[in-house]
């Protein structure tokens, strides 16, 4: 689908160990009466095609493929490459872009707006989420479609993909920094960062909670 003049696929990470949450998915902690990976689907809106990386859902979500690096747990450039080729399997890959997105920042939807504005009038091979501090997240990002997949091939080749960093998947990459709105980039590492974002711990799928959420 175009948005602001480009097409894009979005590949969404939440297959992480969670090791400093003592296991808890990150996927499923709670913002606002939505999780984490309901709010990262949501910033992707727009997407021609969706697909998250990591442990398969209970209830399908319409529309999002799911997949998962192999082995599990190999890092973040060999999910990339995992969720670049479910696309492609599905059909995908023909858009221009990809979003790469982590599942855990809350407020990741105003930081993706501010990339497609920044990305319909810029070049290069994408753009890459900078936070006012200077500090950049790879994680929240518009990359060109065509050269990341170069890229992991690449990697994979010569056997770096497997537990490979997410610098060394786009050191290739012509990539411009943007400076996103405050706050967007913030990420849920520690239970002290869910408690100062005002994220809690996943709720039971009752009705009620089913109610909260639409």
């Amino acid at each position: 689908m175009e948005q602001n003049g480009f097409s894009f696929d979005a590949v969404i990470l939440a297959g992480g160990r969670s090791s400093r949450l003592g296991g808890v998915p990150k996927q499923d902690l709670v913002f606002q009466h939505a999780t984490l990976l309901e709010r990262a689907i949501a910033a992707a809106t727009g997407a021609s095609g969706v697909v998250v990386v990591g442990p398969g859902p209970e209830n399908p979500v319409p529309g999002v493929l799911w997949c998962r690096e192999q082995p599990a747990f190999a890092g973040p450039a060999a999910a990339i490459s995992a969720g670049l080729a479910a696309l492609a399997r599905h059909g995908g890959s023909a858009s221009v872009y990809t979003l790469v997105l982590a599942c855990d920042m809350p407020l990741v939807k105003d930081a993706v707006a501010a990339l497609r504005i920044a990305l319909a009038s810029g070049d290069g091979d994408g753009v890459v989420a900078r936070s006012h501090d200077g500090k950049l997240q790879p994680l929240a990002g518009f990359y060109r479609t065509a050269v990341l997949t170069r890229s992991a091939a690449e990697l994979s080749s010569r056997g770096a993909l497997i537990n490979g960093s997410v610098r060394s998947l786009l050191a290739s990459l012509d990539v411009q920094p943007v400076t996103v709105p405050p706050g967007s980039t913030a990420d849920v590492d520690t239970w002290d960062d869910a408690a100062g974002l005002g994220v809690a711990p996943g709720f039971q799928d009752t009705g009620q909670d089913r109610r909260n959420r639409s």
